[in-house]
C-alpha cells in the first residue's frame, strides 16, 4: 500500500504531470522543426544546388558489377554522406531554433521578474522578495548614518 501512496503523492506533485506535458510539446515540437527543416529549408537550397538532392549524395568507393544478363555480379560500396549531411542540417536548424525560442523565454522571464516594469505582472514572490530587499537597503542606509555612542 505504501508504493500506490507515493506514486499518488508522485502523481499530484505534479512531477509526473510536467514530464507528461514536456515530452508532448517536445514530440509536437520535432514535427515543427522537421517540416521546417524537410518542407521549407532544404528545398531552396537543393533549387540552389540544381536540383541534386542531398539524401542521394555519395562517394562510390567501388561501382557494381552486373553481368550481360543483368545479374548483379558484386554490389556497390560507397559512403552515402548525403543522408548524414541532410541530419546535421536537421541539427543546426533544431539548434539555431531552440536557441530563439530559449532566447525569448528569458527575455520575458527578465521583464516578469523586473519589479520596476510597471507593464508586465510581478509574481508574488519576486514582489515580496524585492520589497524585502529594498527594506533591508533602508535599515541599512539608516544604521550608516545613525551615530554610535
Amino acid at each position: 500500500m505504501g508504493l500506490l501512496k507515493e506514486f499518488k503523492e508522485f502523481a499530484v506533485k505534479g512531477n509526473m504531470m510536467d514530464m507528461a506535458v514536456g515530452i508532448i510539446i517536445g514530440a509536437a515540437f520535432n514535427k515543427v522543426i522537421d517540416v521546417l527543416a524537410k518542407q521549407v529549408i532544404l528545398p531552396p537550397i537543393s533549387l540552389l544546388t540544381d536540383g541534386v538532392t542531398f539524401g542521394d549524395k555519395k562517394w562510390v568507393l567501388r561501382e557494381a558489377s552486373v553481368d550481360a544478363s543483368g545479374t548483379t555480379i558484386t554490389e556497390e560500396v560507397a559512403v552515402a554522406y548525403g543522408q548524414l549531411s541532410e541530419v546535421f542540417l536537421d541539427f543546426i536548424i533544431i539548434g539555431f531554433t531552440v536557441f530563439i525560442i530559449v532566447k525569448f523565454m528569458n527575455r520575458l522571464r527578465a521583464r516578469s521578474q523586473d519589479t520596476k516594469d510597471k507593464t508586465v505582472v510581478t509574481p508574488k514572490d519576486i514582489q515580496l522578495l524585492s520589497d524585502l530587499k529594498e527594506l533591508m537597503q533602508e535599515q541599512n542606509n539608516m544604521l550608516k548614518t545613525k551615530p554610535r555612542n
